[in-house]
């Protein structure tokens, strides 16, 4: 790992998961890590994007919850298996890195209509997803040779992670957010691989829900920094 500047604070700013609360981030740059490099940042809670690696360190609060899927154990619900079942025409690949202006054209489409927000510039969509500052790959999801949907995925040495995921909104009715973590998880199984990272859960933010519904999942405990199978899921143990 090539670390360009060492550790360090942002300034507080309002959180826009939880409005009431202030969020601030520890944050570095760095590149060209390894697979065990990323996987090590992972478990201590980091995610990234691009060169750009953080987490939270908000002033009493830690709402955000690191999330991973026991790859290994998970089996898809009822209801995710009709989503499999809705989306069983979609065609996934995996592939390494390659960018194409069809898939920012997918970003701004689905940053405008999934939240009314204008997209940042084509620059930042790179220098976000495609720096190299990691082993990384994305999967790509296609209705009759359309592109529909990209995921950004970081590849540890026993895991992958879920950056980003953009779809076309013309097609909301397949459900591929939910579409795209089954068939990442069931490529991370294939691999080998023990888990399959979610970034942060936020239990009081509705727009985190949809992390909480695949199991077996681990949560990070800040002060602890142990990761502990979610309470409800049977034989809950702790582990490093």
């Amino acid at each position: 790992m090539i670390i360009l500047q060492e550790k360090r604070f942002d300034s507080l700013d309002s959180c826009s998961y939880l409005p009431e609360m202030q969020k601030r981030f520890e944050y570095f740059f760095a590149y060209e890590l390894q697979e065990k490099e990323i996987s090590e940042l992972l478990e201590k809670g980091w995610r990234k994007f691009g060169m750009y690696f953080f987490r939270p360190r908000c002033p009493g609060c830690r709402a955000c919850i690191p999330t991973r899927v026991v790859v290994q154990d998970f089996s898809p619900r009822k209801s995710q298996k009709r989503v499999l079942k809705k989306a069983q025409d979609v065609e996934v690949r995996f592939v390494s890195l390659r960018y194409d202006e069809k898939i920012f054209e997918l970003y701004k489409k689905h940053s405008q209509n999934r939240f009314d927000q204008k997209e940042g510039s084509e620059e930042d969509f790179i220098h976000s997803f495609y720096l190299p500052s990691c082993p990384g790959l994305q999967s790509e999801f296609y209705i009759e040779d359309k592109l529909v949907g990209v995921g950004f995925l970081d590849r540890g040495h026993n895991a992958l992670s879920s950056v980003y995921f953009v779809y076309d909104t013309d097609y909301q009715n397949l459900n591929l957010g939910t579409f795209s973590i089954l068939k990442e998880i069931e490529y991370a199984k294939n691999l080998g691989l023990s888990y399959y990272y979610l970034g942060y859960y936020i239990e009081k933010c509705s727009r985190m829900a949809y992390k909480n519904k695949f199991h077996p999942q681990e949560h990070f405990n800040w002060q602890t920094q142990l990761w502990k199978q979610q309470i409800g899921d049977t034989n809950a143990k702790s582990k490093h």
